[in-house]
């Protein structure tokens, strides 16, 4: 058995983390010991008879923000393990590059903020990092810390039924996922194409990474420039398959990516 994801989440709200964390994937992560997750209660660090973690900001202002006191003694009384990252809409965007990165460090934690903020001393000090899972506001940090933790314990070999699966989903190789069909084969006269009832696996790859690359052209061209454009073997697999650039500016390796438009009517799925 592979060693165990070994994480630590501190929050105001330990039972909402460990309600979702118990389910699905994630509790049977942690039943197999394939996960080892500890949550602590920010208000263990509080000093005063109301468990309190917050305070007004110096200078005035909206909202209460998280005091640095009880958050350093509830971190330190647990001693968990590093790097820890405070999750904040400044910090570093999470993508699958870095869920790769923390699954192979195996071990890390996860500092919920709350309220309007923490002091930017916990930031300053406290913690080794930041992480962002988007450029929006929540309420704090606790959607985001589950984000990191399926996104990463995921990634753990054993975790999922099938090991081939993190390798073929959105964003493992820079692209999208392929359509995925089930039965019936035909469903309101709506058919699964018929490479994929053909039993030929080599057709069936050819296909999945030529829609992977159409879909990923029509509705996040910014993932194709990232990875430099298309390469001449993708520009002749998206021909084979019924999909092609612009005639007038050809696409050549290394290029800039152009929107591939499909000969039939029907849009990419």
């Amino acid at each position: 058995m592979s060693a165990p994801l070994v994480v630590a989440i501190f929050t105001i709200f330990p039972d909402v983390i460990e309600a979702y964390a118990n389910a699905s994937i994630l509790g049977r992560a942690r039943r197999s010991g394939l996960l080892e997750l500890a949550v602590h209660d920010l208000r263990a660090g509080a000093a005063d008879a109301r468990r309190s973690v917050d305070d007004a900001p110096f200078g005035g202002g909206p909202g209460m923000v998280l005091a640095p006191g009880p958050v350093f003694a509830a971190v330190e009384a647990a001693a968990p393990p590093r790097p820890l990252y405070l999750l904040s809409p400044s910090g570093e965007r999470l993508d699958q590059r870095r869920c790769a990165r923390l699954a192979e460090l195996g071990a890390f934690s996860l500092l919920c903020g709350r309220y309007e903020g923490v002091d930017q001393r916990i930031a300053d000090a406290l913690v080794d990092g930041e992480l962002s899972i988007g450029d929006y506001v929540l309420a704090g940090g606790e959607l985001a810390a589950l984000v990191v933790l399926e996104a990463v314990a995921r990634l753990v070999p054993g975790v999922l039924g099938n090991e081939a699966s993190p390798g073929e989903e959105s964003f493992a190789t820079g692209l999208l996922e392929y359509p995925q069909y089930t039965r019936p084969a035909s469903f309101r006269g709506l058919e699964v194409p018929e490479v994929l009832r053909s039993g030929d696996h080599g057709r069936v790859a050819a296909w999945r990474r030529a829609m992977a690359l159409a879909r990923t052209l029509e509705r996040r061209p910014d993932l194709i420039e990232a990875r430099g454009g298309l390469s001449e073997d993708e520009v002749r697999l998206l021909a084979e398959h019924g999909y092609c650039l612009p005639a007038a500016e050809p696409p050549t390796a290394g290029a800039s990516p152009r929107r591939a438009r499909p000969r039939k009517e029907r849009e990419l799925p």
